[in-house]
């Protein structure tokens, strides 16, 4: 039966002064630095984004390190600060490994409780030096993978990782690799530096280009063990919760920028001597969008403030927000291309980068499908309906 847990303070849903100026601040930043075009740009480059930018976010604003303690050199915030962060982000399409690093790999050292692995990385992940990411994760829903393809095995000079992770989030850049692989006695968490000599990486095809995944293939990589043995698998799942919350505020971000532009759009397009916008179906499949919006970001919110207060929780508002989230984004983005007319459909348009961010995200942590599977088994609808 699921347990409850003491409610969540409605205070903590609402934005702080300093929030909101988070939020103006990043809202300039993305509008002068990370427009469609600016993309584009990005996307063509080595890395598939625009490294002094990553730099000045991390050094300028601090972003890096909203959520990462000030004795690991962070700024000592929560969650919510950098959910703010990564919603404007999702906004602004930001195609850096914003999520990977700062919200999977930085939250799976902290949830480790290693000091050591805490104190090696996170100041690094925190001033924009070190980028990061996790690997043989699964998804943790009904169903999902449960053994990792990564084995591990103790040589003279310590641990070494075989085998393969496949479609791993920014695979083939990160400088620092958190994998979940299968030793002797159970599965565990290890750090890997990938090198060319005992690492190869290579970067598929993905739908959402925006998002750079890879597959990774350890040929006897070097690594070091991260936290203990018995708290592995609580420190992956907890992990994964973090991402699915991280990326349900990216996906309001998005839906927000998809009903704006389109907003805008069936304001200024004209048909029959009046606006579209004034059209009774416009408008009505416009408010749908936006009842649906309003939603996701009470999901998101609660999801947040579970994240930063109460991780007990976070588990049940995880899967919540990441059904209602991309579900929304799904919505709001068919939207943007549809009552755009003609113009949404091609490419210089930048509707397509948003749809193929909204579809490539409803899968990342799991399905829609496996999420509420999960839920029900959290809150004991499961067991019940056996019953």
């Amino acid at each position: 039966m699921h347990r409850r847990h003491p409610e969540i303070d409605p205070q903590s849903l609402s934005e702080t002064d300093e929030q909101r100026q988070l939020r103006a601040v990043l809202r300039d930043f993305y509008t002068e630095t990370s427009g469609p075009e600016d993309v584009r740009k990005h996307l063509a480059t080595p890395r598939g984004y625009d490294e002094p930018l990553w730099t000045r976010l991390a050094g300028e604003i601090g972003v890096h390190g909203l959520a990462v303690p000030e004795e690991y050199g962070g700024s000592g915030f929560t969650f919510a600060e950098l959910a703010v962060a990564l919603e404007e982000s999702g906004r602004a399409l930001y195609c850096a490994p914003l999520l990977p690093t700062v919200a999977l790999a930085a939250h799976a050292l902290l949830y480790s409780g290693d000091r050591t692995a805490c104190e090696r990385y996170l100041s690094r992940i925190a001033d924009g030096t070190l980028t990061a990411t996790v690997a043989g994760f699964g998804t943790a829903e009904p169903g999902g993978p449960d053994e990792p393809e990564v084995t591990a095995e103790q040589g003279g000079a310590g641990w070494v990782l075989r085998g393969r992770a496949d479609f791993v989030l920014d695979g083939a850049g990160a400088d620092l690799i958190l994998v979940r692989a299968q030793t002797p006695a159970g599965a565990r968490l290890f750090a890997c530096e990938p090198t060319s000599d005992t690492c190869r990486r290579t970067p598929r095809r993905v739908l959402d280009e925006t998002r750079r995944q890879a597959l990774v293939e350890f040929q006897g990589a070097p690594a070091t063990t991260v936290g203990t043995a018995e708290g592995a698998e609580d420190t992956v799942s907890a992990t994964l919760d973090i991402g699915r919350t991280a990326l349900a505020a990216e996906q309001v971000g998005g839906s927000g920028h998809a009903l704006d532009a389109t907003v805008e759009f069936a304001a200024q397009r004209h048909q029959f001597g009046r606006p579209i916008g004034s059209f009774q179906a416009v408008k009505h499949r416009l408010a749908d969008v936006l009842v649906a919006l309003e939603a996701a970001r009470s999901a998101s919110a609660y999801a947040t403030a579970c994240a930063a207060l109460a991780p007990p929780q976070l588990p049940v508002a995880a899967c919540a927000a990441a059904v209602v989230c991309s579900e929304t984004f799904r919505l709001a983005t068919a939207e943007y291309v549809q009552l755009h007319g003609g113009i949404g459909f091609t490419w210089e348009h930048p509707a397509h980068l948003y749809v193929r961010r909204a579809r490539s995200g409803e899968v990342l942590f799991g399905t829609a499908d496996g999420h509420r599977a999960r839920l029900a088994d959290l809150i004991g609808l499961a067991a019940r309906a056996a019953a």
